[in-house]
């Protein structure tokens, strides 16, 4: 079994075909024969999975439904807390921490009928671009092995492209949600800012990190938000508003690109771009213009700003976030009989953090220190701010707007490792909405001339999740990606 999606299964099982058992053990068959090679499991819940499934085989059998994911095996980015398993955020820090509590995320997923089959390998933290920072090493990409999946959410990414899960909840704080899922030819929502509860998702930081699923078809992607979308009072940044309604809008059909403005930021797409990524979205947009789409040329002039922006905001936050991890309140720690207090905090945290977290600690508390706060953080918060009356003018004339995902293809394992900057650059197109709170979403668009999958980035104004689902439906509907590696 490869790349079914929820829809798929939920048909499967109304006309017989299988089981939530069948699909279960289906999946774990696959983990097993080929995990091994990529890598994008951290752990597995085969046991309680498998028991919840044989349960759940009764509802199907009777059509006693709790919701469309009812029955559907999924996991988890290893970020959110199951209760009485292991979370370890990919870190040597937390690698035999066991959560006391459920988070929001898992608790909607359970209380819709899910089965949790576990949990994705992911970079330290959520500080990556590659999946390479993992303490449980990297992972690798299913339509070439040579190359990364991206991240920080690859494993997940991984686990559906290469049909080990039929969906997984990943995390995306500055592209890594919908970055790994343009290499990996899947489709990544990243939702409004608050949209989806962060309750019991490990912090990486707290302004920009929002929750969000990684799927094979855009309609899986809004089932997905209609289950984990709505108000939750353990989350104090939760937006006190409702579920949405987006897949029963995408099911009416009764909508156009007649109906629907995009905007093209060219001055973002004039330098950097690979040049068969630079060459095929030019023939994507004519093609959508040929559907019905009004196109419209629009300016962002301060997105050139923003990858500068948000590498002082996080590691800023990151740094405040990662503080309780000193070997006494949480994490990892050595038995240490002699020395002071500070040079056993300084041992746990030197050997439980890898290097590009301690690299983020260091930029965070650098820009927060005494004499820097106000020229650093003060001034990205100012540009912050300005990123979004850009966007706020841009969705005044246009209903979305149209970029790559990422400026270049996958690349291979270990390239960029010991080049940092050119690492957080591959999230160039993706931070913007971050910084600006919005609603965006990657779908695969086309293959390139050596078989690695091309995304699509599409962004709305905040909270209109039902515009851009509508919209990138009709996309995805035109551009008829099929492919799997």
């Amino acid at each position: 079994m490869k790349r079914m999606s929820i829809e798929n299964i939920v048909n499967g099982f109304k006309n017989k075909e299988f089981l939530p058992s069948e699909v279960t053990k289906n999946l774990f068959d696959n983990i097993k024969k080929i995990d091994s090679k990529l890598n994008t499991y951290i752990s597995l819940f085969e046991e309680s999975a498998t028991k919840r499934s044989i349960l759940l085989d009764d509802d199907v059998i009777k059509k006693n439904y709790k919701s469309l994911i009812h029955g559907i095996p999924i996991s988890l980015k290893d970020i959110f807390l199951v209760k009485n398993e292991l979370c370890t955020c990919g870190s040597k820090m937390l690698s035999n921490y066991i959560s006391n509590y459920n988070s929001t995320v898992y608790e909607k997923l359970n209380a819709a009928g899910a089965i949790i089959l576990g949990k994705n390998n992911m970079d330290e933290f959520a500080m990556g671009s590659s999946t390479e920072t993992s303490f449980f090493g990297p992972t690798f990409n299913p339509w070439d092995y040579d190359k990364v999946p991206g991240g920080s959410s690859g494993g997940s990414a991984a686990a559906v492209a290469a049909g080990l899960t039929i969906a997984s909840i990943g995390t995306d704080t500055g592209g890594s949600i919908r970055q790994p899922a343009s290499f990996c030819g899947v489709v990544g929502l990243k939702p409004s800012y608050g949209r989806i509860s962060r309750f019991g998702m490990i912090a990486f930081s707290s302004s920009l990190d929002q929750a969000g699923p990684l799927t094979v078809s855009v309609n899986d992607a809004a089932i997905l938000l209609d289950i984990l979308s709505g108000f939750d009072s353990k989350d104090s940044t939760s937006a006190n508003l409702p579920s949405t309604q987006s897949y029963n809008l995408l099911k009416k059909e009764d909508f156009s690109p007649k109906e629907f403005t995009i905007g093209i930021p060219s001055t973002m797409l004039e330098e950097g771009l690979d040049k068969e990524i630079e060459k095929n979205f030019k023939i994507l947009v004519k093609s959508l213009k040929g559907t019905g789409f009004r196109i419209k040329d629009i300016k962002l002039p301060n997105a050139q700003f923003a990858v500068a922006t948000y590498y002082i905001i996080a590691p800023s936050e990151a740094s405040s976030n990662l503080s309780r991890y000193d070997g006494v309140r949480y994490g990892f720690s050595e038995d240490v009989n002699d020395g002071t207090l500070e040079e056993f905090y300084v041992n746990n945290r030197s050997k439980g953090f890898g290097d590009e977290v301690k690299r983020r600690i260091m930029l965070g508390t650098y820009a927060l220190s005494s004499g820097y706060y106000d020229a650093y953080y003060l001034k990205a918060i100012k540009v912050k701010n300005m990123i979004i009356d850009d966007f706020n003018k841009a969705f005044q004339e246009v209903d979305c707007i149209l970029s790559p995902t990422c400026p270049e293809l996958p690349f291979n394992v270990g390239e960029k490792k010991n080049n940092p900057l050119s690492m957080y650059l591959s999230d160039i197109l993706t931070i913007p909405a971050n910084l600006a709170e919005l609603p965006s979403i990657s779908i695969p668009f086309m293959l390139s001339g050596d078989g690695l999958p091309i995304g699509v980035q599409l962004t709305t104004n905040k909270m209109e999740e039902n515009k851009l689902l509508m919209i990138s439906s009709l996309i995805e509907k035109e551009v008829g990606f099929k492919d799997q590696p």
